[in-house]
């Protein structure tokens, strides 16, 4: 089971005689409103609920939580009680807190620099506030690629988390672990869509058939899979508890319930980098574009489908290499906020979850205004004047002068080692 966690900043009402006025993007009202909100409602309930699971079942149940770096920002701003409730989850030894991009973000997509970046930033806040290092890796929206895959598999991860697609599995049951097409070292667990959707959306539906569903039901369907599929990899966003389905439905007493009928049908729990090590590769799977865990056809379209969504990424991304270049911390900050993939979700026709706005336009209109002033500050930074291979040229300056700093503090380290060495003899 993987639960990711993800708010983002709320973006404030921003017109267009303030670009150049105002550099300050962010509705704080809302923002923490919403943190609030969740954390009273879903976070801490879920939470405490998880770790009466854990205790319950003496360390048998187990689960992966996925949350944004700048989730943690805002939690640490506004509910830090949520933190030490992760801390606490996290002391167990039973909860394995994963990798994804600092901000959510569509980097994976759109720069391979800057998500390698985020992944790091990302691990180095992780191990900061629970002392742990991330080792399994689950993208943004689970957005999945060969090319993704063989990015991950060149920065040491080696357990993935990626959507059940069917046009990547084909006939395949999501419920084996399989391989990366080239690096057979590369594990991909694969979401069971229906199961997971079951929870996420079904749970309260008073129309669906299988209303109502509580744990034995749930157990029971899990136990009819056939024997030799070994795993059923659960994914989905922690508002499923609490918010999307209210503590009155009984869904807090239902993950309760979970542990006693599994191990009551003999049924495990294991975290992500655990399956990778035991688990024994059943085949490759090849994803030769993106794909996602959202909608039908499990692609990518909620947040690069439309002509606004591609205008707003691509102005955005057209300056990476400059904000990488520049040293002011706010405007780094702004860069990092400005990528979380839900400001561009919100320019969907058709799926625009927990919009703000009264259309996609609307949406658009706001963050290029927005955009348009954070991309004069970077101008300020780096003008557009200096061309590609001046910037080339820069670049690989500042690349040059870290491998030497790098080269030189092994150097120091090595030195010191051999002068400890000679000290004790």
């Amino acid at each position: 089971m993987c639960l990711q966690l993800h708010a983002p900043y709320r973006l404030k009402r921003y017109r267009f005689f303030e670009i150049g006025q105002d550099h300050y993007y962010y509705d704080d009202f809302q923002t923490e409103s919403k943190i609030r909100s969740l954390a009273t409602l879903s976070y801490l309930p879920t939470n405490c609920t998880l770790l009466e699971m854990i205790r319950s079942s003496n360390g048998k149940f187990k689960c992966a939580i996925a949350v944004s770096g700048v989730t943690l920002e805002l939690l640490e701003q506004y509910s830090p009680e949520v933190i030490d409730s992760f801390k606490d989850l996290a002391e167990t030894g039973c909860v394995e807190f994963v990798a994804e991009p600092y901000s959510h973000s569509l980097a994976s997509l759109m720069d391979e620099n800057e998500w390698e970046g985020q992944l790091k930033e990302h691990a180095a806040k992780i191990e900061q506030l629970f002392g742990v290092k991330p080792t399994t890796l689950c993208n943004s929206e689970l957005i999945y690629s060969d090319e993704i895959g063989e990015k991950a598999y060149q920065l040491g991860y080696r357990t993935m988390m990626i959507p059940g697609a069917k046009n990547v599995l084909g006939w395949k049951s999501p419920n084996y672990l399989y391989n990366h097409i080239s690096h057979s070292k590369l594990k991909l667990l694969v979401r069971n869509p229906k199961l997971s959707d079951d929870l996420s959306f079904r749970f309260n539906d008073h129309t669906w058939e299988n209303y109502p569903l509580n744990a034995e039901k749930f157990i029971e369907w899990i136990k009819n899979i056939p024997a030799e599929e070994p795993i059923v990899n659960l994914w989905m966003g922690y508002e499923t508890f609490g918010m999307r389905q209210q503590a009155y439905t009984g869904i807090f007493e239902f993950l309760k319930a979970l542990p006693y009928y599994a191990m009551e049908q003999e049924m495990g729990f294991i975290l992500p980098k655990e399956a990778g090590k035991k688990l024994a590769s059943a085949d490759m799977l090849t994803a030769p574009t993106p794909i996602s865990w959202s909608g039908e056809t499990k692609n990518t379209t909620a947040w690069v489908g439309n002509d606004l969504q591609q205008e707003a990424l691509q102005k955005l991304y057209a300056v990476a290499e400059r904000v990488r270049l520049c040293s002011d911390k706010s405007l780094q900050h702004d860069w990092t906020i400005l990528q979380s993939a839900d400001h561009f979700r919100y320019m969907s026709h058709t799926d625009a979850f927990d919009t703000n706005y009264d259309s996609p336009y609307e949406a658009f209109m706001n963050y290029m205004n927005i955009l348009a002033d954070f991309l004069q500050r970077v101008d300020e930074q780096y003008p557009t004047t200096i061309d590609n291979e001046e910037l080339n040229e820069l670049l690989k300056t500042i690349n040059n002068q870290e491998k030497e700093i790098e080269r030189l503090e092994k150097e120091l380290k090595a030195t010191r080692a051999r002068k400890e060495k000679k000290e004790k003899k």
